[in-house]
């Protein structure tokens, strides 16, 4: 029988990001009873944390979710903010409109490259534009806008850098030039210096603040999460299977923190030489399994260009000085659609089809126009386009009808990020399918 104690002990595991203890040590956690199968929690914000009460909802159903035959019910109290100083830091964030993750959980995929060139696109496009480098080993910012001015700092506020119409942040202009070693930092040292960083940062109006996440999913990424209300993220990999396998991983942080994940771009895609001819020194494939099995809708593909590299190392965005060159054309039409896809989500939500299972009848999906429709189990269950399923270069079945139980039927079905829906099935497989797949079947 679960007790009081272990939920508790479970729930240390998330951290308080103002005061970087757990929500228990913090205080927040108000509340923990248990009657009959019904596990009530009341967690008491801050007025300063209001915006993140999702997020801390989904990291509570998230770590709790190993306890089965349990009803969890999460009530949030949000408390006056008494912290005059804390309060000033959250005023920093007020006239933000959006803000937008990058992220690629693998390094060396170009990302910083990316957040630097899709943002000053957007300001190309008019639009008023912040971009904060969370990478604190390896702040690369200061390099590729060619800025080392010191920070101004006054009464615990910072004054970002201003690079054409473009406001900046990084630790890197917390370090001299000639002398900028290697930051040795221990994990929570890093989270409280991101956070001092981003929420002390005078932005001002914003349209759209990029935050250039450093690669992985750890503590740095989680805290963001936590303490700013990021309206979207966009993945950034490489062709290379490796780098699929660690954008999944991110996609599913992001699904989890409940954070939608609105655009995938694939650098280093394909080098085309002068006669206008592709080839892939690195592979290809990466981005079509995003595409096929998460339901990516914005992409962009990168491919190699020598200049956007030497840009970068100068300190001269590329999308700036070539503006008539055909990357600059990429990142404008894919900055057009995330702000398009950011404009949808804001004024209709993000309306996923309803799914469920009926014994009878088969899988039923309901779509925006609430008519019913219904899918054989087994013919869904043979349309799955994993690698164990279908031949990735040839799309050549691999599994025949008769494999599959005629009896199979999904053991749980959840949303994954924005656009695909997750199986797992009583034949021990699991399966991912984009609602437009799911849709084009009915």
């Amino acid at each position: 029988m679960i007790t009081k104690e272990d939920v508790l002990e479970k729930l240390k595991t998330i951290i308080n990001p103002s005061t970087k203890e757990t929500l228990v040590d913090s205080g927040l956690i108000k509340n923990c009873e248990i009657n009959n199968d019904t596990l009530t929690l009341r967690l008491d914000l801050p007025k300063h944390l209001e915006q993140q009460q999702t997020q801390f909802k989904a990291l509570i159903k998230h770590t709790l979710s190993e306890l089965n035959d349990i009803t969890l019910n999460i009530q949030v109290n949000i408390q006056p903010e008494d912290n005059i100083i804390t309060n000033a830091h959250q005023n920093h964030l007020e006239g933000i409109k959006n803000i937008i993750a990058v992220s690629s959980c693998k390094g060396g995929v170009g990302k910083s490259t990316v957040s630097v060139n899709l943002a000053y696109t957007l300001k190309e496009l008019g639009a008023k534009v912040g971009l904060f480098d969370a990478d604190l080993y390896g702040p690369s910012l200061p390099t590729m806008v060619n800025r080392h001015t010191p920070l101004a700092i006054d009464d615990h506020q910072v004054q970002p850098i201003i690079h054409e119409d473009v406001k900046l942040m990084s630790f890197g202009f917390t370090q001299d030039e000639h002398n900028a070693g290697p930051a040795i930092l221990r994990g929570p040292m890093v989270s409280q210096i991101v956070h001092q960083l981003v929420m002390q940062t005078v932005w001002g109006d914003l349209d759209y603040l990029i935050i250039d996440l450093p690669p992985g999913t750890g503590d740095v990424q989680l805290t963001l999460c936590q303490i700013l209300p990021i309206t979207a993220a966009v993945i950034v990999t490489t062709p290379q299977h490796i780098s699929f396998i660690d954008v999944v991983k991110g996609i599913e942080m992001f699904d989890t923190l409940k954070v939608p994940v609105i655009g995938a771009v694939e650098n280093m895609s394909y080098f085309e030489d002068k006669d206008g001819h592709k080839s892939h020194p690195f592979g290809s494939g990466a981005l079509d399994h995003l595409k096929n099995e998460f339901g990516f809708k914005n992409t962009l593909e990168i491919p190699l260009e020598g200049e956007l590299s030497r840009c970068g190392d100068a300190g001269t965005p590329f999308t700036l000085t070539h503006k008539n060159h055909k990357i600059t054309k990429l990142f404008k039409t894919f900055a057009k659609t995330i702000k398009s896809e950011i404009e949808l989500i804001k004024t209709k939500g993000i309306n996923l089809p309803k799914v469920s299972f009926d014994q009878d009848n088969g899988i039923l999906i309901a779509a925006s126009n609430n008519v019913p429709y219904y899918i054989n189990a087994k013919r869904l269950r043979l349309e799955c386009r994993s690698a164990l399923n279908k031949d990735e270069f040839t799309g050549t079945p691999l599994v025949q009808p008769s494999d599959i139980p005629d009896d199979v039927y999904p053991l749980s079905m959840n949303p994954v990020g924005n656009y695909a829906l997750g199986i797992n099935w009583s034949d021990g497989h699991s399966s991912l399918y984009p609602y437009d797949q799911l849709l084009s079947l009915v």
